[in-house]
């Protein structure tokens, strides 16, 4: 069972512009990879990073390399979604030999981190943005941080409403945090709909947001699992 903790921050408007210049670096990579997508008809992980990862680096030197790796896990979560999901209007079972349409990320795309662009210690957290380590103060319990230390990060997203900012750590167990393919396909089956994504079409289908695959429906599709533990601290 994943369990979820999501961490409320609270910065100053000049942190808060450069987390929004962040969550805007971080889409336009995202854009640039989803034509290859489309292309190729590959969102694979591993066979985006040999194909891109060259050209990502050389046409976003301000990116970091591990941010980069970041985004083509962004893209290759929510190909998943859109073109594998048994419910989604652009599952390929239905698109058959129609063109792949293709995945634009919206400025307000969340970020996704990981432990090298992201860190927690005594209390505070260090992530990565475009020009230098940003740290927060934040409220955890004792359990918490040891979680931190003992536990599987399955993924770290950083997502905003207007000017608030939110950090999501998700969990996995110990016993379930084996392989990577199993991660890959356990957030794919799990993870909220990527309402940031709009989906458009080279052959005159409606650009809709990928909120069409309701949550309704996700859950009829998915196995009944035991709800996962969701806390939400703020940060002091």
């Amino acid at each position: 069972m994943n369990s979820v903790v999501r961490v409320l921050l609270d910065p100053a408007p000049q942190q808060a512009q450069r987390l929004a210049e962040l969550q805007h670096a971080f889409a336009a990579v995202c854009n640039a990879l989803a034509p290859l997508v489309q292309q190729t008809r590959c969102w694979n992980r591993v066979a985006l990073h040999h194909m891109a990862y060259k050209q990502l680096r050389q046409q976003f030197p301000d990116i970091g390399s591990q941010m980069v790796c970041n985004a083509i896990y962004s893209v290759s979560r929510s190909c998943r979604l859109v073109y594998q999901h048994p419910q989604s209007p652009f599952n390929l079972a239905r698109l058959g030999d129609k063109p792949l349409p293709r995945l634009h990320f919206l400025p307000q795309s969340p970020v996704y981190f990981d432990r090298h662009t992201l860190s927690i210690k005594d209390g505070q957290v260090s992530m990565y943005t475009l020009d230098g380590r940003m740290r927060f103060q934040i409220n955890l319990t004792p359990e918490d941080e040891q979680r931190f230390r003992n536990e599987k990060l399955r993924e770290i997203v950083l997502s905003a409403k207007a000017t608030r900012f939110q950090l999501s750590f998700h969990f996995a167990q110990l016993e379930d945090a084996i392989p990577d393919q199993a991660d890959d396909a356990d957030a794919a089956t799990r993870a909220e709909l990527p309402e940031y994504v709009l989906v458009t079409s080279d052959d005159q289908l409606p650009a809709i947001t990928t909120s069409a695959v309701t949550p309704a429906a996700m859950s009829a599709v998915t196995p009944a699992t035991t709800p996962s533990a969701d806390t939400t601290r703020p940060s002091p």
